[in-house]
């Protein structure tokens, strides 16, 4: 049979359009897989903590002494302790958000020093008696990891200074936030950059 010229036109038509439909099909795809990858790093309050031979091949020697057997890292030779970017810092096991960068401060440590958690419920305080000293532990309410230890001589507003391990941290700058999945702390830096602005 032979085809006229207005019917291949429209047959022709037809294939760019479903060639089209599966093109874009796919990027949606690729971006929603990607979106969903980077969303499962955010903390899952549904997802158990791994076993303890799990959390071994996931964690570096360094971060699984400091999380599961009470570890402190060198001073001055940590991811964080000098870190200045503007984000929030969260459990590397679980994902939970416990510090922001709007309230770290230079303690002159070598530790990452917070005046508060950001938000209280997440980080719980114990008695600490180990090495012949009366400190309060600091650990993640998620995971119950070892974070650091609290001490009363923080600056002002609240006079505490949480001294933690960057080793029981994962760091997510101000820009990756929405994206994996921290979109609702956003507003604490909203906020600071108000305030940093230059009044008229």
């Amino acid at each position: 049979m032979r085809l006229t010229y207005k019917h291949s036109h429209k047959t022709l038509w037809f294939g760019l359009a479903g060639a089209l439909i599966v093109v874009v099909g796919s990027i949606l795809f690729g971006y929603a897989q990607t979106q969903k990858k980077e969303a499962e790093k955010a903390m899952n309050p549904t997802k158990p903590v791994p076993s303890e031979a799990e959390l071994q091949r996931q964690l570096t020697k360094e971060q699984y002494h400091i999380v599961r057997e009470g570890g402190t890292e060198t001073p001055f030779h940590n991811a964080y302790w000098d870190n200045k970017k503007p984000g929030i810092y969260v459990d590397v096991i679980t994902g939970e958000p416990l510090f922001s960068s709007t309230d770290k401060f230079d303690s002159g440590t070598g530790w990452p020093s917070f005046t508060k958690p950001i938000a209280p419920d997440n980080v719980v305080e114990k008695r600490d008696s180990s090495f012949g000293m009366e400190r309060t532990e600091v650990r993640s309410k998620s995971s119950d990891s070892h974070v650091g230890h609290v001490f009363d001589d923080g600056p002002a507003p609240t006079g505490e200074r949480f001294c933690v391990n960057s080793a029981a941290l994962r760091f997510i700058p101000v820009e990756k936030m929405k994206e994996e999945g921290y979109g609702q702390y956003l507003s604490l830096f909203q906020s600071q950059q108000s305030s940093q602005q230059p009044q008229s």
